[in-house]
């Protein structure tokens, strides 16, 4: 039976509110957004400074004494800064970028879902500056420790100041019109660090992005286990394969460190067992619910019990 020209207009109509709506929440969340950036630019120096800390505090743990930075082309620095200010401008407007979206779904849900799907929006941006917090204050220290730790500080400073003509503090001998004289070495090619601003920032952002977005695992799978979309037998199932994909994202993500790629297999393994846990909190509750309900069937619990990951049956590995 086809629908007349008057149905077809009313269910237009509601699709084309809808719409409006985005329309308005997504304006609002852009001029959000362009706000926090603008915040964010007027303190990117300072952020940037917290940035490289751990880079700086390597540094002099390994005897350089003034660390420093060097951009190579003249438009370096300002982008780096712009960049600063994209990433923590939109945490700065996640809030309002949150709330609008909450504001554009809530209609939508039920009073039972608009309670189970708050937590959870409120739960993420706590897990991922808990994963930023352990990324730049545990992990980040631990990869510029390995890769700083190859080279020899102490001599480089000392050659530089040499050449830089700053014999504070520093025993360089000079010639007759005061110009200092660089020793010679008979000892190879000198490899020395010149750290780039921007390749430098990357790698902190990138330990920043990658443990912040490794920490919303929990948020993620209990969300799903809400949904239904996963149970925690079936978590505990792929336990192996699980741990095989930790692995190699440790592997990817984090330097040839194995120190480093243990602390992240450890903590992401972590939160995977807590996954399991919340999700197995989630299938008890709606497994109460049905059985309040009546529509929870006995004879299926031993195949789709969400609690049962098959350690009564050895068949059931």
């Amino acid at each position: 039976m086809s629908a007349s020209p008057d149905d077809l207009e009313d269910s237009a109509a509601p699709l084309i509110e809808h719409l409006a709506e985005l329309r308005t929440r997504l304006i609002r969340c852009v001029i959000a957004f362009i706000i926090g950036i603008v915040v964010a630019f007027t303190v990117a120096q300072p952020i940037l400074q917290f940035l490289l800390g751990p880079i700086e505090d390597t540094l002099r743990a390994l005897g350089d004494p003034s660390p420093t930075m060097q951009y190579t082309s003249p438009q370096e620095y300002l982008f780096t800064l712009f960049r600063i200010s994209m990433v923590f401008g939109f945490a700065l407007a996640f809030p309002v970028i949150s709330h609008q979206l909450w504001r554009f779904v809530a209609p939508g849900l039920y009073r039972s879902e608009k309670g189970a799907f708050l937590p959870f929006l409120i739960a993420s941006p706590f897990m991922f500056f808990a994963g930023a917090a352990f990324a730049h204050f545990i992990v980040t220290p631990l990869a510029m420790a390995f890769f700083l730790g190859f080279a020899d500080f102490p001599s480089l400073m000392t050659d530089l100041l040499a050449r830089a003509g700053d014999l504070t503090g520093v025993d360089v001998p000079v010639d007759e019109a005061g110009v200092a004289v660089v020793p010679e070495t008979r000892e190879g090619v000198q490899i020395t660090f010149f750290g780039k601003v921007n390749e430098s920032l990357d790698i902190t952002l990138k330990f920043i992005m990658a443990f912040g977005l490794c920490f919303q695992l929990p948020v993620l799978l209990t969300l799903m286990g809400k949904a239904g979309l996963v149970s925690a037998a079936g978590l505990r199932k792929v336990r192996k394969y699980a741990m095989v994909g930790i692995l190699v994202l440790a592997a990817l993500v984090t330097p040839p460190d194995v120190t480093t790629q243990l602390i992240l297999f450890v903590v992401v393994y972590g939160l995977y067992e807590v996954s399991i846990f919340l999700v197995a909190r989630v299938d008890a509750k709606r497994e109460a619910d049905l059985r309040a309900q009546g529509l929870w069937f006995e004879d299926d619990d031993d195949e789709d019990d969400p609690l049962d990951d098959g350690s009564a049956n050895p068949d059931g590995r």
